[in-house]
């Protein structure tokens, strides 16, 4: 991994970069834009606000496991992120870390990103690749809950190993609330799923598995309840207190909390680019990924159309689009001559 050295501290010193394409965002699809651009001989620098390529896969998940990426039955998403990143690595791209893309000007010729570390770069076209935005956990509305946060309570699963013979409470009825109940329910000493009302909004083969666990007793469905408190001492959890709307209540013995409900989004900097926005989503011309302003694209969660599937691989059919439309742009005078990876293989950066 090529990664781009710190900018300079001193204020108005700025290290500028030139290639050909800028991707904002270093999750899976900005990953694997990389390869699609690089089988082009497009060259790429990708800058992400974390501190670690993989997005939310490495942030927030890296353990989960994954059901619909094409040739891989299953797959954790840190494994995902390592395999994107062995197949860009021949295109040595270069990743500016732990740097938040702040402005976007136009150029004669192209676009300038700045970071807020001061790092320029001008390219030819820029790849929104930036998942969900800046993003951050929905925490619930529960008296004491930062006493418990990092110790008790957490947002995300990095090693399932650290719930072993825990007793887990999950508060959500989304697929990171019944796909983690599935795999904890393999090491916990117990799983209780805390949901408002008796449909879940996760797939449904994965629902079935649950309720399957649920009749051999491995996992308790807990419905239709909401969060309604938790006890302890020193931030250690004892137990979690549900509540009907009717008012009724239970107390479930609890060593850990997970509240799965899901990303507070925030665009940042980028909702002020100029693009076209629905619902805090980039609009784009499927048929190419470009959104309305020329020479930007969005692809993955950020980007939007109608009949939009919010899924790894659809981001990817997206990168792939993205690429060769951006073609074009970087080799005006070459008619490009469409050939398999098979038949081309990997071409030299």
């Amino acid at each position: 991994m090529i990664v781009a050295a710190a900018a300079p501290s001193n204020p108005g010193a700025f290290m500028e970069h030139e290639t050909d394409v800028v991707i904002v965002g270093a999750g899976p699809v900005g990953l694997f834009a990389v390869f699609e651009l690089g089988m082009l001989r497009i060259r790429a620098h990708v800058v992400d606000s974390l501190e670690a390529i993989g997005g939310q896969c490495t942030a927030l998940y890296p353990e989960k496991p994954i059901y619909d990426i094409p040739g891989f039955p299953r797959v954790d998403a840190g494994d995902l992120v390592a395999r994107l990143e062995e197949q860009a690595e021949p295109f040595a791209p270069v990743y500016h870390l732990d740097q938040r893309v702040e402005a976007l000007t136009p150029l004669d010729d192209g676009w300038r990103i700045e970071t807020a570390k001061g790092t320029g770069i001008r390219c030819k076209a820029v790849i929104v690749a930036a998942g969900v935005g800046a993003f951050g956990p929905n925490r619930p509305p529960l008296e004491g809950l930062a006493a418990y946060e990092g110790r008790s309570v957490f947002y995300a699963v990095r090693r399932r190993e650290d719930f072993r013979a825990k007793r887990v409470v999950i508060g959500g009825g989304g697929d990171s609330a019944v796909d983690w109940a599935l795999s904890l329910s393999e090491v916990a000493a117990s799983v209780a799923v805390v949901h408002r009302r008796p449909k879940f909004r996760a797939a449904p083969e994965s629902v079935a598995r649950m309720k399957a666990l649920e009749a051999d007793g491995k996992v308790e469905c807990v419905i239709p309840y909401h969060l309604d408190g938790l006890e302890g001492e020193d931030g250690r959890l004892e137990a979690v207190r549900v509540k009907t709307l009717k008012g009724e209540t239970r107390r479930l013995e609890a060593d850990v909390l997970l509240p799965f409900y899901g990303l507070a989004m925030n665009l940042g900097p980028i909702a002020e680019w100029g693009l076209g926005l629905d619902r805090n989503h980039i609009a784009i011309d499927p048929s190419t990924s470009m959104t309305d302003r020329d020479g930007i694209y969005a692809i993955g969660d950020i980007a939007t159309y109608k009949g939009k599937l919010k899924l790894i691989l659809t981001g990817f059919a997206e990168a792939a689009a993205a690429a060769h439309d951006i073609h074009p742009r970087v080799f005006p005078d070459e008619v490009l001559h469409w050939e398999y990876s098979t038949t081309k293989g990997i071409p030299e950066p």
